[in-house]
C-alpha cells in the first residue's frame, strides 16, 4: 500500500506536468487467442542475385537461389539434392533451373538423362530448342557407327584410365579387385599404352593383352606366365562384355569426333539403357571419369552436373567413391552437382550406405517434394529437418517443396513461365508424371489454384483464434524464422 506522502507527491507532479505514466491492467488469455497479436514471420530469403525459382509460400516473397552466388557466404558446398515421389514437379524444377542458369554466359551444364519416351530422352525437346544434339548412348546404334566414348582416350590421363578400368570392373563384379587381378590389369594397361602409338588404344587391346600377357610381365614379378594369365582372366571376361556383350559398340572404339564439350548444354541420353541393369552404373562411371578429365577445366566457368536417377550412382560403392572425388571439384573449379532421387531410403539403406552418407553430407541444399508420411519422417531424420517441415511434406501439392539451404528452411512454390511450359509439360519431357496431372494449361492452372487455396487456408489457420492446432504450427514456424 502506498504511503500518503507518495500519493500527494504524484498528485502534485501530475497537476504541474500532466500524467507521465499509464498503468495498463494485465490481460489473461490463451495462446490460441494471443497468436493473432504475434503473427508468424517467414525466414529471410537468400538474397536477390541468381536464378528465380518461384515464391515463398508463407510470405509471398520471390525465392531466388544460386549455389555459385551463395557459396562461401551461406553455403559450404554448391551441391544440391532433389527428393520426392513421381508426379510432384522434380523434373519441371530441374528443366527450368537449367534453362534459367544458361541465361548467364559463364554457365555450362551436363545432364545425364536416364528417362525417356518415344525413343528419346526427356531432355530432347530442350536440347532441340537450344540447337544441341544429345549424345545418345545406345548399344544398337553404336554398332551402326553411333556415339562412342573411349575409356582409353588420350585426353584422359594414364592414371585416370587405370582408375576408370578398375571402377568398371569392380562395378560389374560387385566387389573390389584383389591384388593379383589388379596387378594383371595394371601390367596390361601399361603395355598397351607403351606399344600402341599410331592410334587410340581401345578396350580390345586390353582384353587381348590380359589373355596373352607378355613374358616380361611375369619376369618382372618373378612369377610364371600362366599365373599372370590366370590372374587377369576374370578381368578380361568383364571387359569383354563392353567389347562383345550387351554394351558392345559404345566403349570399344575411338571417341566419336565432333562431341562439343564447349556447348552450354551437353545431354547424355541414357534412355535406351535398362535402368535396372548393371549397365547403368557402368555407364555413369565411364561418363563421370570421362567428364572429369575432358570437360572440367580451370577456365573460370561455373559448371552444373545434373544426374537423373542418381541412386544408380549413390547405391554403388565404387561409383559413389568416384563421384565423391568429382564433387570435390566444386570448391576448386566451380562445379555444382545436382542429384535427383525419388526416395532417400533407396540409398541410405543400400549397399553403399557409407558412401551415400558422405555424398549427402556434401549436398548443402536439399529440396523435398511430397512424400508419404513414413518416408517423410525417415527423410527428416537423415537430413535433420525441423519437425514442422516433416509434418507438411506429405501434404504438399505438385510444384511446392520444402527447401533446406544450409539450415534456412522455407516452403517454396515453383513458378513456370509461358515460354517454358511447352518444354516442360509434354509427354516426352515430363515422363515422371501422368498426363492428367501436369499436362496442358488447364491442369497447370488447376494445380496452381489448389496450391494458392492451400496457402490461404494455412494462413487462415494461423490467424484463427479458435484454432489451437494452428497455434502450435505457428509457433514452430516462428522458431525457424
Amino acid at each position: 500500500m502506498r504511503d500518503p506522502l507518495t500519493i500527494l507527491t504524484d498528485a502534485f507532479t501530475s497537476f504541474l506536468f500532466g500524467k507521465v505514466e499509464t498503468t495498463r491492467l494485465p490481460v489473461r488469455t490463451s495462446t490460441g487467442q494471443a497468436q493473432a497479436v504475434y503473427l508468424p514471420t517467414a525466414a529471410p530469403g537468400l538474397g536477390d542475385s541468381g536464378v528465380i525459382i518461384g515464391r515463398e509460400v508463407y510470405s509471398g516473397k520471390g525465392y531466388i537461389y544460386d549455389p555459385f552466388q551463395l557459396y562461401g557466404q551461406q553455403l559450404p558446398a554448391p551441391h544440391w539434392l532433389v527428393l520426392g515421389e513421381s508426379g510432384n514437379g522434380k523434373s519441371a524444377l530441374e528443366k527450368t533451373y537449367v534453362l534459367r542458369q544458361l541465361r548467364f554466359k559463364d554457365r555450362q551444364v551436363v545432364v545425364l538423362d536416364a528417362q525417356g519416351e518415344d525413343g528419346v530422352g526427356e531432355w530432347n525437346l530442350i536440347a532441340e530448342e537450344l540447337g544441341i544434339t544429345p549424345i545418345r548412348l545406345d548399344p544398337t546404334a553404336a554398332l551402326d557407327m553411333g556415339i562412342r566414348l573411349n575409356p582409353l582416350d588420350p585426353a584422359i590421363t594414364t592414371t585416370g584410365q587405370l582408375a576408370l578400368l578398375r571402377t568398371i570392373i569392380e562395378v560389374a563384379m560387385g566387389h573390389g579387385l584383389d591384388e593379383r587381378s589388379g596387378f594383371a590389369l595394371k601390367v596390361a594397361h601399361a603395355y598397351v599404352n607403351e606399344t600402341i602409338v599410331e592410334r587410340q588404344p581401345v578396350l580390345t587391346d586390353i582384353v587381348e593383352q590380359l589373355r596373352h600377357p607378355e613374358p616380361e610381365s611375369a619376369e618382372a614379378m618373378n612369377v610364371a606366365i600362366d599365373d599372370v594369365r590366370a590372374w587377369g582372366l576374370d578381368v578380361a571376361l568383364v571387359l569383354d562384355r563392353l567389347v562383345d556383350g550387351d554394351l558392345r559398340g559404345m566403349f570399344d572404339g575411338p571417341t566419336t569426333v565432333g562431341i562439343d564439350l564447349d556447348s552450354p548444354l551437353i545431354v547424355f541420353d541414357l534412355s535406351h539403357i535398362d535402368r535396372n541393369s548393371i549397365a547403368m552404373p557402368i555407364l555413369m562411371a565411364i561418363v563421370g571419369v570421362w567428364l572429369e578429365h575432358t570437360w572440367i577445366r580451370p577456365d573460370r566457368k561455373k559448371r552444373i552436373f545434373l544426374v537423373e536417377e542418381a541412386w544408380h550412382i549413390i547405391n554403388s560403392p565404387f561409383v559413389a567413391q568416384l563421384f565423391q572425388r568429382l564433387l570435390k571439384f566444386g570448391r576448386r573449379l566451380g562445379l555444382s552437382f545436382v542429384a535427383v532421387v525419388h526416395h532417400l531410403s533407396d540409398v541410405v539403406d543400400g549397399a553403399a550406405a557409407k558412401e551415400a552418407a558422405a555424398i549427402l553430407k556434401m549436398a548443402s541444399t536439399r529440396t523435398i517434394y511430397a512424400q508419404k508420411a513414413d518416408e517423410a519422417r525417415a527423410t527428416g531424420r537423415v537430413l535433420g529437418l525441423p519437425r514442422w517441415a516433416v509434418e507438411i511434406i506429405p501434404t504438399l501439392t505438385p510444384g511446392i517443396a520444402v527447401w533446406d539451404v544450409n539450415g534456412n528452411v522455407q516452403v517454396v512454390k515453383h513458378l513456370i513461365t509461358e515460354t517454358e511450359r511447352p518444354l516442360v509439360f509434354t509427354d516426352r519431357a515430363m515422363t515422371e508424371s501422368s498426363a492428367d496431372q501436369l499436362l496442358g494449361d488447364d491442369a497447370l492452372r488447376a494445380a496452381e489454384l489448389e496450391a494458392e487455396e492451400r496457402a490461404a487456408y494455412m494462413e487462415q489457420q494461423m490467424n484463427d483464434p479458435s484454432s489451437s492446432s494452428s497455434s502450435s504450427s505457428s509457433s514452430s514456424r516462428s522458431g525457424v524464422a
